[in-house]
């Protein structure tokens, strides 16, 4: 797959709320809960495309005069998985938390996902707290975090300590 990383615009929307009822069954958005995240809300949302095709959605929720952000949904269609598009994804949504100063990101995942639990300890999200009856069906979540380095800094860091 072919896929490309562009922000999410308000004219997305409809394939976003699409993919939304593909791959959640209860906690998932509604039509107006996207488009506020696309719109007023103080958040950013990146989309994974293959042409006309919406793979995948990540949004982060950032504060004002806050250095933390929080990875407040993230989806990958089922037919894209596996394929390391959300380790893509995910890349790019830290990068942009970085970007707007952020030094720390957080995030719910739950307990049963493993495969996303998979990815976001390869990423360098650490388990912080356990959350029981999170989700609406009474699935427990995990919170995990990650201190976000900024990439340039550590290679400089890593040049430094090698000379």
């Amino acid at each position: 797959m072919q896929a490309q990383l562009r922000p999410g615009r308000i004219e997305d929307l409809a394939a976003l709320h699409a993919l939304e009822e593909r791959c959640f069954v209860g906690d998932r958005f509604s039509r107006r809960q996207l488009a506020h995240l696309l719109g007023p809300a103080n958040a950013v949302t990146w989309l994974l495309v293959d042409g006309e095709s919406l793979l995948g959605y990540g949004t982060l929720l950032l504060r004002r005069n806050s250095r933390r952000a929080r990875l407040y949904s993230f989806c990958v269609a089922p037919e894209a998985r596996g394929g390391g598009l959300g380790g893509r994804l995910l890349e790019r949504l830290e990068r942009e938390a970085r970007e707007r100063g952020c030094e720390h990101l957080s995030l719910e995942v739950r307990a049963d996902n493993r495969a996303a639990l998979a990815l976001y300890r390869r990423r360098g999200f650490r388990l912080t707290r356990w959350l029981d009856d999170y989700y609406v069906d009474g699935c427990a979540a995990w919170q995990m975090s990650k201190t976000l380095a900024d990439e340039d800094s550590a290679t400089d860091e890593r040049r430094v300590s090698l000379s």
